[in-house]
């Protein structure tokens, strides 16, 4: 089954205003350049907006996850960390973004968890802090774990270095890290790769995400790749 769109803003087309979405990067590294940059189009071209992310951050004033941040495209945001934003920094503090930060380990967790169709499980990281407010704890062999949740979406939005017409996805270094996750986790995953080929070129036994998961896929071009705290000497 081909699953090859022509452009990114075609496999984006019909992501309506108000749904949940999982983005996948590290920081700048690994984040669908070529799909963020069409969801922004989409809301230049239709007014999409009222979106919920989830994401380890939300990138950087003027790139990645920033542009949508920029363009008021996001009500609320999941994540771990959002020390290099100061636009979300702003905004929640004005009352103007739902912000619900998440240690990064239960983060990425709760995403395969999702994916494994897991609903709740219990993890000692946020025992005692805020995080715990509000949800329940149990006592497993002398220590106290706290219960969180799945999370899934309506979307996925990852990147792969390199993928097949069938959607199948290999990844390359730090870019491996919350995308193949995502993938698994959303009632449609779409895909962007640096390079696409034909089913059989991949060897098997390179295969990160199976192409089960993948139900559209887009051969991105132009990556910035852009550094995203650049520090000298």
């Amino acid at each position: 089954m081909d699953k090859v769109f022509e452009s990114a803003e075609a496999a984006v087309a019909d992501i309506p205003s108000g749904a949940t979405l999982m983005i996948g990067g590290f920081g700048l590294c690994g984040i669908p350049e070529n799909l963020i940059a069409a969801l922004v189009a989409e809301h230049a071209r239709r007014g999409l907006t009222g979106l919920h992310t989830i994401s380890n951050n939300m990138g950087v004033d003027g790139c990645g996850m920033g542009l949508m941040l920029e363009n008021q495209m996001i009500v609320s945001h999941t994540g771990s960390y959002v020390g290099e934003n100061k636009l979300l920094e702003e905004k929640v503090l004005k009352g103007e973004l739902d912000l619900r930060l998440t240690p990064q380990g239960t983060m990425a967790e709760r995403i395969r968890a999702g994916g494994a169709g897991i609903p709740a499980f219990y993890t000692p990281a946020g025992v005692g802090t805020i995080v715990a407010e509000g949800k329940e704890t149990r006592e497993f062999d002398g220590k106290i774990y706290l219960l969180e949740r799945w999370l899934r979406a309506d979307y996925a939005l990852v990147k792969a270095w390199r993928g097949d017409t069938a959607g199948n996805l290999v990844y390359r270094k730090t870019a491996r890290n919350f995308n193949p996750m995502m993938a698994t986790a959303a009632r449609v995953t779409i895909a962007e790769v640096e390079e696409l080929v034909q089913p059989g070129t991949i060897d098997p036994d390179h295969i990160v995400t199976p192409g089960i998961y993948v139900q559209r896929i887009v051969h991105g071009c132009g990556y910035e790749k852009r550094i995203e705290r650049r520090t000298v000497r």
